[in-house]
């Protein structure tokens, strides 16, 4: 759906103080067709495509880098890097790989990149072994065919493998990349930085946090795409009323998230026009349920959250409706399940929410023995989504209302996710987007037990159920789909009745930029550069 919008223009010279005031650097360029500067509150936080499983960083490097298997304007499949490609046994997939293809250096694509870059995403600091983590082995038929083996029949694979990019094994080699950058660690390589992908855009030049530009690959493979974009200038602005400033007065084409409350003030510009619509992404609390005392905790030698009771407590002094109303102003869909509607085995009849009733909590609280509650650490980014702060901010003041007391840690993505992802935190607020659009990701991704192959990777709290674990992989071989869509349901089930996550809601997407830009909104929220024109 798109909507479009009117509203006053300022001044640059307004908008130049207050950037100076606030300490942000724009760097901008000459305003022309062929060059677009598009911003967000937060940036990719490396160039490393198998560094982080993050929306803005996986959608930023994909206009570099390429996948095997991609998606359309329709989030359907069809060919990238590899042309075609079919089942020819329960455990085989073979794919052709397309040929003419080259990197940004001008080495050619072949079928040993591909198993360099399986080899290298299943390493250690990899963050997207879960898009790789079905396949036993590669087996190079020629220089453009391979084998694809699973460990088990796996008709999903090629849904499961459209975010796995390419990379080089030549350039990775050379410039001692042959490790993706981990994270955790804060362990950075030339991949940081730098970047050598076959997609229809090369990086320019990279200044972390600053700025970042592409500029347009004419050697792509892809002779059809619809772009007249020469360069790509990325600015991160934290600030919703700079980023909104900035667009408003044309320093920027496009901007995305739009903070809610600017919405009405965009849609009173003549010059802009805003793009909404569903997401597929769900927003969800998670709680540590493995350690046998929590961090950031005043409960000593014990860790309230492995008490179901608790966890329900903690579920029903959340006000989601008031959530909605009140932080959102409307743009959220409340949600009882850890997926959206769209996505594959989606069930409708179990998306409903336990009630609010802080009542019930503090009686809860009571019968697993806390009834002063408690007080513990929880972790939020500040830079991710619309509205991240202030949707955590608003759960910590009605928990607080039941006796649990939250100690709010909100915080750039770049310190948030080396945090969590190593798990150092009690609870914690995550968006997911399901990138095989199946059921069988976030099962796989968030609720299985943690363990090997990316098996329950982002289940950051390690919440475990064997019953779901038998689930999971079951549902990952049946191919019958009446029978998948009821294993799906029966695992999605018992997650909701352990209270496994708190899920809260699917937020809605917003776009603002000139009328001059036209592009394609995805429900993945991911916006390709060689979908975009700039009259």
């Amino acid at each position: 759906m798109q909507k479009y919008v009117w509203t006053h223009r300022i001044a640059r010279g307004a908008l130049a103080a207050a950037l100076i005031a606030g300490g942000i650097a724009l760097h901008l360029e000459p305003a022309s067709a062929a060059t677009f500067r598009f911003s967000n509150q937060g940036d990719a936080l490396s160039m490393d495509p198998h560094s982080l499983n993050e929306s803005l960083q996986l959608n930023f490097t994909a206009n570099i880098y390429e996948p095997l298997v991609g998606r359309g304007k329709k989030l359907e499949l069809v060919p990238a890097l590899a042309t075609d490609w079919k089942q020819t046994a329960p455990t085989i997939w073979r794919f052709n790989l397309r040929k003419g293809v080259q990197f940004h250096d001008g080495t050619p694509f072949t079928a040993d990149d591909v198993i360099f870059s399986y080899n290298r995403a299943k390493g250690d600091g990899s963050d997207v072994k879960t898009y790789v983590g079905s396949i036993k082995e590669i087996r190079k038929i020629n220089d453009h065919a391979i084998d694809v083996i699973t460990n088990e029949p796996f008709p999903i694979l090629p849904d499961v493998i459209s975010l796995w990019m390419i990379m080089s094994k030549k350039w990775c080699e050379e410039n001692r990349a042959t490790q993706p950058v981990d994270k955790r660690k804060g362990v950075e390589n030339t991949a940081s930085f730098k970047a050598n992908g076959t997609g229809p855009f090369r990086l320019r030049s990279r200044e972390p946090s600053v700025r970042t530009a592409l500029v347009r690959n004419f050697n792509y493979w892809d002779k059809s795409v619809e772009t007249n974009i020469e360069q790509a200038i990325f600015t991160p602005i934290g600030a919703a009323s700079t980023r909104v400033a900035a667009l408003l007065s044309g320093e920027i084409d496009m901007m995305e998230p739009v903070p809610v409350q600017d919405v009405a003030r965009l849609s009173a510009s003549a010059a802009l026009k805003v793009m909404q619509g569903p997401e597929l992404r769900t927003i969800f609390l998670g709680m540590d349920q493995s350690r046998n005392e929590l961090l950031f905790s005043n409960v000593k030698g014990k860790n309230p959250f492995k008490d179901k009771r608790v966890r329900q407590a903690f579920y029903q002094a959340i006000d989601v409706n008031a959530i909605q109303k009140a932080v959102m102003r409307g743009a959220s869909a409340p949600t009882g399940l850890m997926i959206a509607p769209g996505i594959k085995g989606f069930p409708a009849d179990l998306n409903k929410r336990l009630s609010y009733d802080p009542e019930a909590s503090k009686k809860l609280l009571t019968e697993a023995g806390y009834p002063q509650g408690f007080e513990v650490g929880m972790n939020c980014p500040n830079d991710r989504y619309v509205n991240d702060e202030e949707i955590c901010k608003a759960a910590a003041a009605m928990l607080a209302r039941v006796g649990i007391k939250i100690n709010l840690m909100s915080e750039s993505k770049s310190t948030y996710f080396p945090k969590i992802l190593s798990r150092n935190t009690s609870t914690y607020m995550l968006g997911w987007t399901p990138g095989s659009y199946d059921s069988h990701n976030p099962l796989f991704a968030l609720m299985a037990t943690p363990g090997a192959g990316g098996q329950g990777q982002f289940n950051l709290g390690s919440y475990s159920n064997p019953k779901v674990d038998e689930l999971t992989r079951a549902i990952a071989i049946e191919t019958d789909l009446t029978k998948r869509d009821d294993m799906i349901r029966e695992a999605m089930k018992i997650h909701q009745d352990d209270v496994g996550h708190v899920p809260l809601h699917q937020q809605a997407l917003a776009w603002a930029m000139k009328k001059s830009v036209s592009t394609v909104q995805l429900a993945d929220n991911f916006m390709f550069l060689k979908w975009t024109v700039v009259k």
